[in-house]
């Protein structure tokens, strides 16, 4: 029996109903580690057959149900808007920028990678124009996403057009453990990587506004 379900009344333990619970405690049996005491022929007169087994198995930690693993969203994104219309390059691409950490942070804690992205614009009006693109290589990492992001919206060419909202999504996402790990010769990108991980563990701690890219702090006008 699991040392903990043992001081648990009759009734926490899954599969035994009001009824059921009633009928232990009049025979005695109030706590799960009594029930996982009692002959399993005992329990079955109880409470019949199957369901008298079950209680047994479960009140000595035995259950034979398959876990069915939770399948993870194929697709992330994340969202903006912009409290006025905006014609700001810089600005749009701060608030991009933030967009792509906070997407990245999230594949990662999910233990997630992106083979694409999508980027979505909204402008004054109602008009929207949206694009997808697919990484070179499956990617949850800051780098890997903006340069694609980047890609997009000067691809957007955007000119004079007046945003309101903007929408970055990762899409078609795998886990993380698919995707090889490549040797690479690029001490700035390896450092670049280390300062990830160090960064992820600082907003673990301290949440996901502790550390950020200064360019985010631009505001939007």
């Amino acid at each position: 029996m699991v040392d903990w379900l043992g001081p648990l009344p009759v009734e926490a333990l899954h599969g035994i109903g009001p009824r059921q619970a009633q009928t232990l405690r009049d025979y005695g049996v109030h706590c799960v580690g009594l029930l996982a005491a009692v002959p399993p022929a005992t329990v079955q007169r109880l409470l019949g057959g199957r369901a008298g087994r079950q209680a047994v198995d479960r009140a000595r930690g035995i259950d034979p149900r398959p876990v069915a693993p939770r399948a993870l969203p194929a697709s992330a994104s994340v969202s903006r808007t912009f409290p006025r219309h905006t014609l700001d390059g810089a600005a749009v691409r701060a608030a991009l920028l933030d967009l792509v950490v906070t997407l990245a942070l999230q594949l990662r804690r999910r233990g997630q990678a992106a083979r694409g992205l999508t980027l979505a614009l909204r402008f004054a009006g109602g008009t929207t124009w949206e694009k997808t693109r697919r990484l070179p290589e499956a990617s949850a990492h800051d780098d890997d996403l903006r340069t694609l992001a980047y890609r997009l919206i000067d691809a957007a060419g955007l000119q004079r057009g007046r945003l309101t909202g903007i929408t970055l999504k990762g899409e078609d996402l795998i886990a993380a453990g698919q995707v090889a790990e490549q040797i690479s010769f690029d001490g700035a990108r390896e450092a670049r990587l280390v300062a990830e991980e160090v960064s992820d563990r600082i907003r673990a701690k301290f949440g996901p506004g502790a550390i950020r890219p200064a360019t985010t702090l631009l505001r939007v006008s």
